[in-house]
C-alpha cells in the first residue's frame, strides 16, 4: 500500500486528531520512556495467558523479538511523530500479523489490553488536569492505528482474493480446453467402430447425407461400394472370434490403403462395409473395389469378396438408402457367383 502525506493527513483528521493531540501525548513520553519495560512485561503477560496467541508467538526467541517490537512500538505512540514513517511501520504491522495468521478478533483484543495497561500507568503518574485530555488523544490515535492495520489487512486479502481468482481462472480456462479436447475425443469415438477404427453406421449415414447434397446441388456423380465377406461365419466357428476380429482388422486396413483421399470408409454392421464415393462415376468406384480385392487376396487367398456397386447422379439422385438397398442386391448377385466378384 502507498499512502500518500495528503492521504495520512486526511486520516489524522478522520480520527480528529490535533497538534493538540501530538503535544499532549509527547508530553508524556518521559514517563513512558521510564515505564516501558514493565509496560511491555505487562502486556505479555497478559497476551500468552490466551492460548491462541501463546501457541502463535511459540518460543523465546520469537517472544524476544516482539518485546522488543512491542516497546519501539509504545514509544513511538508517544512520539508526536505520526508521519510517513509511523503510517509505514504500522502497515508494516499489519502485514505481518496477517501473514503468521493473527486474526482480527486477537489484534483488537491485543490492542484493548495494551490500551487498558498505558491507561493504568496514566492514571497514576499524569496530573488530572491533563489525564483525561491525554487518554483521549491515545484512544483516538489507537483508532487511526487500528483502520492503518485493516486496511492491510483487507489489501491482503483483496490481493489473495485476486491472486486466487487468477489461478480459478486459469484452471477453468485449462479444464474447459481438457473437457472441449475430451468431447471432442469422446465424439470421434462415438463416430469410430472400435474393432476397425472407420466410421460406423451413424457416422456414414451423417456424411452421406452432407455428401449427396453437395454433389446434388453441383450435379456430379456420386457412388457407393457395399460388400461383405463371403462365409464368414465360418471363420469365426472355425478359428474362432479372434481370428474373425483380425480378418475385419485387414480388411479394414485394405480400404484404407486402396480408397481414395476424399472416399469414406464405414463398417456397416457384422462383416458388412461401405464406401461412399463422391464424385466418382460406378467405373472409378469398381477400380477401387479392384484394388481393395487384389489386397485382401494377397493376405487371405482362401477369402473372397462378394461386392455390388451403385452410382447416383450426375442427373436425378437415390437417398442413401435407396443407394444401399440396390448394392445390397447387386452383392447377393456377386455372392451366386465363385470367388471375388464385383456387380455394378
Amino acid at each position: 500500500m502507498k499512502i500518500s502525506d495528503a492521504e495520512i493527513q486526511s486520516r489524522l483528521e478522520l480520527a480528529a486528531l490535533s497538534l493538540r493531540d501530538f503535544e499532549l501525548l509527547k508530553d508524556v513520553l518521559p514517563l513512558i520512556n521510564s515505564k516501558v519495560d514493565s509496560i511491555v512485561e505487562r502486556f505479555y503477560i497478559s497476551q500468552l495467558a490466551i492460548d491462541d496467541i501463546a501457541v502463535l508467538i511459540g518460543d523465546a526467541d520469537t517472544l524476544h523479538r516482539l518485546k522488543g517490537a512491542q516497546h519501539q512500538y509504545i514509544l513511538d505512540l508517544f512520539s508526536g511523530q505520526y508521519d510517513s514513517t509511523y503510517v509505514n511501520n504500522r502497515l508494516r504491522i499489519g502485514m505481518v500479523h496477517k501473514r503468521i495468521g493473527v486474526e482480527p478478533k486477537l489484534y483488537l483484543s491485543a490492542i484493548s489490553s495494551l490500551k487498558l495497561i498505558l491507561f493504568d500507568v496514566l492514571d497514576k503518574f499524569v496530573v488530572p488536569d491533563i489525564l483525561a485530555q491525554t487518554k483521549q488523544s491515545l484512544d483516538k490515535l489507537f483508532y487511526f492505528d487500528t483502520t492503518l492495520v485493516f486496511d492491510t489487512y483487507i489489501s491482503s486479502i483483496i490481493s489473495e482474493l485476486e491472486v486466487a481468482k487468477k489461478k480459478t481462472e486459469m484452471y477453468a480456462n485449462s479444464l474447459e480446453v481438457k473437457v472441449s479436447e475430451r468431447t471432442v475425443q469422446l465424439e470421434e469415438l462415438a463416430k469410430k467402430d472400435p474393432l476397425t477404427g472407420i466410421n460406423n453406421q451413424r457416422a456414414m449415414r451423417e456424411l452421406a447425407s452432407l455428401l449427396l447434397a453437395s454433389v446434388a446441388r453441383r450435379k456430379a456423380s456420386f457412388s457407393l461400394i457395399y460388400f461383405d465377406i463371403d462365409n464368414f461365419k465360418q471363420v469365426n466357428d472355425q478359428h474362432g472370434h479372434l481370428k474373425g476380429d483380425e480378418v475385419l482388422k485387414v480388411i479394414s486396413e485394405c480400404i484404407r490403403q486402396h480408397a481414395r483421399e476424399s472416399d469414406v470408409p464405414c463398417r456397416y454392421g457384422g462383416d458388412e462395409f461401405c464406401i461412399l464415393l463422391p464424385d466418382a462415376d460406378a467405373q472409378s468406384a469398381q477400380s477401387v473395389a479392384e484394388r481393395i480385392v487384389a489386397s485382401f487376396a494377397n493376405i487371405y487367398p482362401d477369402l473372397s469378396l462378394s461386392i455390388g456397386v451403385v452410382q447416383t447422379g450426375p442427373g436425378q439422385h437415390m437417398s442413401l438408402d435407396q443407394m444401399i438397398a440396390i448394392a445390397d442386391k447387386k452383392m447377393y448377385q456377386a455372392k451366386a457367383l465363385e470367388g471375388s466378384q464385383i456387380i455394378i
